[in-house]
């Protein structure tokens, strides 16, 4: 934690907290508000789903601009332009004595372009304003703070929403986004943006194919976003879909055991931080991803056994197969946060400083989609065969992308750009 000693650093992450928070709030509330005026919380879940469209349309476009101009002043800006925003229809929310669905869609798409552009800059400030052997340590109190945000987020919103109802969170989150303004202002960021004598589409199809080059040129970095795209593809819809079809569906389970589990999982996030903040110095990260992604394959193929009926027939209630799995979910969370703490670190050891919001906006919108197809497949396969059957198959995709890629992350050379962190992972495919 002496890391937070450091002015830059500490009023960051207390500015990304603070906005962080506010939206987490504003989002749950959202769902409750939306909930309570259509009774229906599928209305808003399909809202955020379809706002992905932006983000993968616009992705390309914000790791350009993220390179392009100087990333502090882009921070502050878009988090003043999104206190504004909220403002605006907090106000919007008190002339008209509420919202309509039509204005919460306007509302989430325009904060979401927003996000596409400050995440693509915000990205690369952690590593323009810490030394590189300095950054997993950095990366795991930006996860904690993550974590904590969305433990607490839901537990204030739920209340504050009972006793208040939705104009005050919109007013916080203005607020909390105007306060991370605010805080932004007092640090010192290191100009590595390199804006172009002319903006025009020439520049931006240059620069954007310059990020592709500096990708084709560090093959790790391929073999980090490829290994990503298969994980988001297989793990994403386990944790997402799965768990919730397996404990409402198969073991019946209530809200508040489901509930005690997604607590669970928030805590397990909680702890990767702070287990590889202990292990920065030591930790071999090549190996660690394998060995870690080998262990959650095998921890997968048990969850597939423990869902079957061969399993759960064999008690006389569902408590026991539903705690097993619990907690086996809960390593596999764990396990998950640590190996992508520690790759992001190494793509940002390895990429250069101009170039790191544009390959970061790359690997995010490969990531991101690769999500949503892994979705729709695993419900199909869930309707078509079993979940126990469509586990196995998400375990064994595991197990394969990880004996891929054994060979481009565990080796015994190690490129220059690995720099003074233990990064063993460094020699790619051809």
């Amino acid at each position: 934690m002496n890391i937070l000693k450091e002015k830059n650093f500490r009023n960051l992450m207390i500015g990304k907290f603070s906005s962080l928070l506010g939206s987490n709030m504003q989002q749950f509330a959202l769902s409750l508000y939306v909930l309570s005026i259509t009774g229906s919380a599928l209305i808003f879940s399909s809202m955020l789903a379809i706002s992905i469209i932006p983000r993968i349309l616009l992705s390309p476009v914000g790791g350009v601009f993220g390179d392009w101009f100087d990333r502090k002043k882009t921070i502050i800006r878009l988090d003043l332009i999104n206190g504004f925003l909220i403002g605006g229809f907090a106000l919007y929310f008190y002339i008209n004595g509420g919202m309509s669905l039509i204005s919460i869609y306007v509302l989430v798409f325009l904060l979401e372009i927003v996000e596409i552009f400050f995440d693509s800059a915000m990205g690369a400030v952690i590593p323009s304003i810490m030394p590189k052997e300095r950054l997993l340590e950095a990366n795991s109190i930006k996860s904690m703070i993550d974590s904590i945000s969305n433990i607490a987020s839901p537990l204030i919103a739920s209340s504050l929403y009972a006793f208040f109802g939705m104009q005050l969170l919109l007013i916080i989150n203005s607020i909390s986004f105007i306060l991370s303004a605010i805080l932004e202002m007092t640090i010192e960021v290191p100009k590595y943006n390199k804006e172009p004598e002319k903006l025009d589409f020439n520049n931006f199809k240059k620069d954007f194919i310059s990020g592709i080059t500096v990708l084709k040129k560090h093959k790790i970095l391929v073999n980090i976003i490829g290994f990503g795209v298969f994980l988001n593809f297989s793990i994403g819809p386990l944790l997402s879909v799965g768990l919730i079809f397996l404990f409402f569906k198969v073991f019946h389970s209530t809200e508040i055991q489901y509930g005690v589990l997604t607590t669970c999982i928030g805590i397990s996030m909680l702890l990767a931080p702070v287990i590889v903040g202990k292990k920065a110095k030591s930790m071999d990260i090549g190996k660690l991803a394998i060995q870690t992604f080998f262990a959650i394959s095998i921890i997968i193929l048990l969850i597939a056994f423990f869902s079957s009926n061969i399993f759960i027939n064999y008690f006389d209630t569902t408590l026991v197969p539903m705690l097993a799995i619990g907690i086996m979910v809960c390593i596999v969370t764990l396990l998950s946060t640590i190996v992508n703490i520690s790759l992001g670190t190494l793509l940002q050891t390895i990429v250069p400083r101009d170039f790191i919001s544009r390959v970061g906006s790359v690997m995010n919108l490969g990531l991101l989609a690769s999500i949503p197809l892994g979705q729709i497949l695993f419900g199909l396969l869930v309707e078509k065969v079993s979940i126990s059957l469509t586990i196995i198959f998400v375990g064994i995709i595991v197990l394969l992308a990880t004996i891929y890629f054994k060979k481009p992350f565990i080796t015994n050379e190690q490129e220059e750009e690995s720099c003074n962190i233990n990064f063993s992972p460094l020699k790619a495919k051809s």
